[in-house]
């Protein structure tokens, strides 16, 4: 696949306002007149990341449909859970809305022994926006190509490598937490307020691997700076069919990333249809789809019931994994 066109730092150079552009479909009757004026979208990770990359890319779109300007503030910690407050605090008018992640959302509940947020009741879930895979990397320094050959060397060396994760209790912590369960090998983890610090060090030699969201780990080991041993897929990603999957080597090993929007209790039923509905029309865009899939991930549009029902399910389902590794936030 062609490198994609829309770099990470075009993606975070662009101006929200600058896009800013006539609305392309008109409230229904009866709908509210949303957005009249600038919405402010609460980003969980630093800029740079791969979620911040979509988010922004969402952000621009939506920009573009509704003539008014979605300008994304990154307010990062504790593996989302900064920002996930920070939203749940928010006044429910519909100018402040954010990232609903699967970290604090469904992972973060059975990890954490309290949270200032409460999962099933705080938040308004409007939509998904995307699904993607997370991708293993190594920096060039291991003497390891192939995941094989990384088991095998940490199993000779116990506890002398580690692997970084954008925060405890992210898919690309847990994606760690299985890899050591499921091989049988000891490595440190050493959590970062988002992935693009631990990029920082990853690729300085600080840390040695990282099982990162796919779109920033692609592009860097397609620029030669990283080294892709494996996404945590069930299969093999489209937009990357030439690294294999974990569960090739590994039966059974599948973590999948996801993201979507959602705003404080308490939003008006009016203005959540609204949003769902631009969300709809955005995720339907064809130049989004195809930036989202130059970013390895695919656009996932649902009700906001189809979510919450969602969220649900995935916070049972990830809760024995989280249990059966022992990690624990207190």
């Amino acid at each position: 696949m062609p490198h994609s066109a829309m770099t990470r730092r075009a993606a975070l150079g662009l101006s929200m306002a600058a896009l800013a552009a006539p609305a392309l479909i008109a409230p229904a009757m009866g709908q509210p007149a949303w957005p009249s004026g600038p919405v402010r979208f609460i980003g969980l990770f630093p800029p740079g990341g791969g979620t911040d990359i979509l988010s922004r890319l969402w952000c621009i779109k939506m920009s573009e449909i509704t003539g008014q300007s979605f300008v994304v503030e990154n307010r990062s910690g504790s593996g989302g859970n900064v920002g996930t407050e920070a939203i749940a605090r928010a006044v429910p008018d519909g100018n402040t809305i954010g990232l609903a992640s699967v970290a604090p959302l469904a992972i973060s509940p059975t990890l954490y022994g309290r949270l200032p947020f409460n999962p099933a009741q705080d938040f308004s879930l409007v939509s998904g926006l995307w699904q993607l895979p997370n991708l293993l990397v190594v920096n060039n320094d291991v003497p390891a190509r192939s995941v094989p050959e990384l088991i095998a060397l940490l199993k000779a060396n116990p506890g002398r490598y580690a692997y970084a994760s954008s925060g405890s209790g992210t898919t690309v912590h847990l994606s760690g937490e299985m890899f050591k369960a499921m091989a049988g090998v000891d490595m440190l983890h050493v959590p970062y307020r988002g992935a693009a610090p631990a990029h920082v060090d990853l690729q300085g030699g600080r840390v040695h691997m990282i099982f990162d969201n796919i779109p920033q780990g692609l592009a860097l080991a397609r620029e030669g700076r990283l080294r892709a041993l494996a996404v945590t897929g069930a299969t093999r990603s489209p937009q990357a069919p030439e690294i294999p999957a974990m569960a090739e080597f590994l039966p059974g090993f599948e973590i999948t990333s996801w993201g979507g929007v959602m705003g404080p209790a308490g939003m008006p039923p009016a203005i959540i249809h609204r949003l769902n509905a631009l969300t709809r029309q955005s995720l339907e865009s064809p130049d989004l789809k195809r930036r989202f899939e130059e970013n390895a991930a695919s656009t996932w549009y649902t009700t906001p019931e189809e979510f919450a029902t969602f969220r649900t399910l995935n916070e049972a389902a990830f809760a024995p994994l989280i249990r059966a590794s022992g990690a624990r936030v207190d």
